[in-house]
Protein backbone atom coordinates (compact mmCIF):
# COMPACT_ATOMS: atom_id res chain seq x y z
CA UNK A 1 0.00 0.00 0.00
CA UNK A 2 3.15 2.50 1.12
CA UNK A 3 4.89 1.35 -2.47
CA UNK A 4 1.61 2.49 -4.27
CA UNK A 5 0.66 6.05 -2.31
CA UNK A 6 4.62 6.88 -2.98
CA UNK A 7 4.21 5.82 -6.91
CA UNK A 8 1.17 7.80 -7.09
CA UNK A 9 2.81 10.90 -5.48
CA UNK A 10 5.97 10.67 -7.38
CA UNK A 11 3.56 10.54 -11.07
CA UNK A 12 2.02 13.65 -9.57
CA UNK A 13 5.46 15.68 -8.68
CA UNK A 14 6.88 14.48 -12.44
CA UNK A 15 3.30 15.61 -14.13
CA UNK A 16 3.21 18.66 -12.05
CA UNK A 17 7.14 19.71 -12.69
CA UNK A 18 6.20 19.32 -16.72
CA UNK A 19 3.39 21.28 -16.73
CA UNK A 20 5.02 23.90 -15.23
CA UNK A 21 8.05 23.55 -17.57
CA UNK A 22 5.62 24.01 -20.31
CA UNK A 23 4.68 27.59 -19.12
CA UNK A 24 8.00 28.94 -18.64
CA UNK A 25 11.14 29.84 -20.20
CA UNK A 26 14.39 31.37 -19.64
CA UNK A 27 14.68 34.49 -21.41
CA UNK A 28 16.27 34.86 -24.91
CA UNK A 29 16.33 37.67 -26.63
CA UNK A 30 16.11 36.46 -30.26
CA UNK A 31 13.04 34.40 -29.37
CA UNK A 32 11.31 37.03 -27.69
CA UNK A 33 11.56 39.39 -30.96
CA UNK A 34 10.84 36.28 -33.07
CA UNK A 35 8.23 33.83 -31.35
CA UNK A 36 6.01 36.56 -29.81
CA UNK A 37 3.73 33.33 -28.37
CA UNK A 38 6.67 32.91 -26.05
CA UNK A 39 6.57 36.02 -24.21
CA UNK A 40 4.34 35.09 -21.78
CA UNK A 41 6.32 31.96 -20.71
CA UNK A 42 9.60 34.37 -20.40
CA UNK A 43 8.24 36.94 -18.17
CA UNK A 44 8.28 35.13 -14.99
CA UNK A 45 11.73 34.80 -15.88
CA UNK A 46 12.05 38.26 -16.50
CA UNK A 47 10.52 39.38 -13.13
CA UNK A 48 12.14 36.24 -11.08
CA UNK A 49 15.34 37.16 -11.77
CA UNK A 50 15.32 40.80 -12.29
CA UNK A 51 16.78 40.33 -15.69
CA UNK A 52 16.09 44.06 -16.14
CA UNK A 53 16.76 46.19 -13.35
CA UNK A 54 19.25 48.99 -13.56
CA UNK A 55 19.56 48.42 -17.37
CA UNK A 56 18.66 51.80 -19.16
CA UNK A 57 15.81 52.61 -21.31
CA UNK A 58 17.95 52.22 -24.45
CA UNK A 59 18.88 48.77 -23.72
CA UNK A 60 16.13 47.55 -22.74
CA UNK A 61 14.75 48.86 -26.28
CA UNK A 62 17.08 46.65 -27.83
CA UNK A 63 16.72 44.16 -26.14
CA UNK A 64 13.24 43.62 -26.41
CA UNK A 65 12.34 46.21 -29.87
CA UNK A 66 10.14 48.86 -29.89
CA UNK A 67 7.50 49.36 -27.03
CA UNK A 68 3.81 49.58 -27.72
CA UNK A 69 2.08 52.53 -27.35
CA UNK A 70 0.79 53.49 -23.51
CA UNK A 71 -2.09 55.79 -22.47
CA UNK A 72 -0.55 55.00 -18.77
CA UNK A 73 -0.04 58.32 -16.75
CA UNK A 74 2.96 58.33 -14.09
CA UNK A 75 6.26 57.19 -13.87
CA UNK A 76 8.49 56.51 -16.96
CA UNK A 77 7.61 53.13 -18.29
CA UNK A 78 7.70 50.76 -21.62
CA UNK A 79 5.19 48.60 -22.32
CA UNK A 80 5.31 45.18 -24.13
CA UNK A 81 2.49 42.73 -25.14
CA UNK A 82 2.37 38.70 -23.89
CA UNK A 83 -0.45 37.75 -25.22
CA UNK A 84 -3.07 35.69 -23.40
CA UNK A 85 -1.89 33.18 -20.88
CA UNK A 86 -3.09 29.65 -21.81
CA UNK A 87 -6.57 29.26 -19.82
CA UNK A 88 -9.82 27.32 -20.43
CA UNK A 89 -11.89 30.56 -19.92
CA UNK A 90 -11.89 33.52 -21.89
CA UNK A 91 -8.74 35.23 -20.64
CA UNK A 92 -7.26 39.05 -21.00
CA UNK A 93 -4.50 40.07 -22.90
CA UNK A 94 -1.25 40.82 -20.06
CA UNK A 95 1.88 42.96 -20.84
CA UNK A 96 4.99 43.49 -19.04
CA UNK A 97 5.63 46.94 -17.78
CA UNK A 98 8.84 48.08 -17.20
CA UNK A 99 9.31 51.47 -15.21
CA UNK A 100 12.15 53.62 -14.88
CA UNK A 101 13.41 56.11 -13.07
CA UNK A 102 16.64 58.51 -14.41
CA UNK A 103 15.78 56.60 -17.35
CA UNK A 104 17.12 53.34 -15.07
CA UNK A 105 14.70 50.55 -14.76
CA UNK A 106 13.79 49.76 -11.45
CA UNK A 107 10.89 47.59 -11.23
CA UNK A 108 8.82 45.08 -13.62
CA UNK A 109 5.66 44.40 -13.67
CA UNK A 110 3.12 41.69 -15.02
CA UNK A 111 -0.32 43.44 -15.99
CA UNK A 112 -3.69 41.63 -16.49
CA UNK A 113 -6.17 43.87 -18.44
Amino acid sequence: MLKKVVGVLLIAIVISVFLISLNEREFDPTDWNNEPTLRYKMSKDIIENERFIGKRKDEIIQLLGEPEVSNLEGKEHLMYSLGKAPSFFESNDERLIILFDNSVVTKIIHSKD
